[in-house]
C-alpha cells in the first residue's frame, strides 16, 4: 500500500495503476528476453538483417521497462523485476522457438507483438480514466512498438499485401506458414 503518490491522486488510484503497471513491467521484461533469444536464434538468409533489426528493439524494450519501474515508484508503490515477478504475473506462454530461420522467427514474432500491443491498449483504456499521466507514458511506448510489429511484417508479407503467416493462432504455426 502506498503512503505517497504523485500529486493530484489518490494512493487508492495510484495503487490500483501500479497495479496495471506491474503486470506491463513484467511483460515488458519478458519481452526484452524474448527479443534477446531470438537474435541469439536467427538464422538463414536474412540472418545479419534480421540479428541487426532486433538489438534496437531489445534496448527501447529495456528503457521502457526502466520507465514503468519509475512510475511504480513515482505513485509511491514498490517496482517487482524479477524473474519470479515475471512467472508470478505471466498470462501468457513462454516463447516457444528455438534456433530457426528468420521467417520462423518473424511469424512468430508478429504473433508476440499482437499480443502485447493489444494488452499494452487494454492498460492504456484501464489507466485512461485514473492518470493521464501513466496513460500517455503507455501510448508513447504502444506507438513505437506498433512500428516495431511494422518492420516486422514488412519482412512477412506479400506483394499483395498479405502476411505468409495469415491466420496462425500459435507461434510454431506462424512459424511454420512464414519458413
Amino acid at each position: 500500500m502506498s503512503k505517497f503518490t504523485a500529486p493530484g491522486l489518490s494512493t487508492e488510484s495510484a495503487d490500483e495503476v501500479a497495479g496495471i503497471l506491474q503486470e506491463r513491467l513484467s511483460a515488458l521484461n519478458d519481452l526484452h528476453l524474448t527479443l534477446k533469444h531470438i537474435h541469439w536464434n536467427v538464422v538463414g538468409a536474412n540472418f545479419i538483417g534480421v540479428h541487426e533489426m532486433i538489438d534496437p528493439q531489445v534496448e527501447l524494450v529495456r528503457g521502457y521497462a526502466d520507465t514503468v519501474a519509475e512510475r511504480i515508484a513515482t505513485l509511491g508503490s514498490s517496482p517487482k523485476g524479477t524473474a519470479k515477478a515475471i512467472e508470478t504475473d505471466r498470462s501468457w506462454s513462454d516463447y516457444s522457438i528455438g534456433r530457426d530461420t528468420a521467417q520462423a522467427h518473424l511469424g512468430a514474432l508478429d504473433l508476440v507483438y499482437e499480443g502485447f500491443i493489444t494488452s499494452h491498449r487494454d492498460a492504456i483504456e484501464k489507466i485512461g480514466e485514473i492518470d493521464p499521466i501513466t496513460e500517455d507514458v503507455l501510448i508513447g511506448q504502444t506507438a513505437e512498438l506498433e512500428k516495431f510489429q511494422w518492420f516486422v511484417r514488412a519482412h512477412l508479407e506479400s506483394y499483395t499485401g498479405e502476411l505468409s503467416h495469415a491466420g496462425a493462432s500459435s507461434e510454431k504455426e506462424a512459424a511454420d506458414a512464414a519458413r
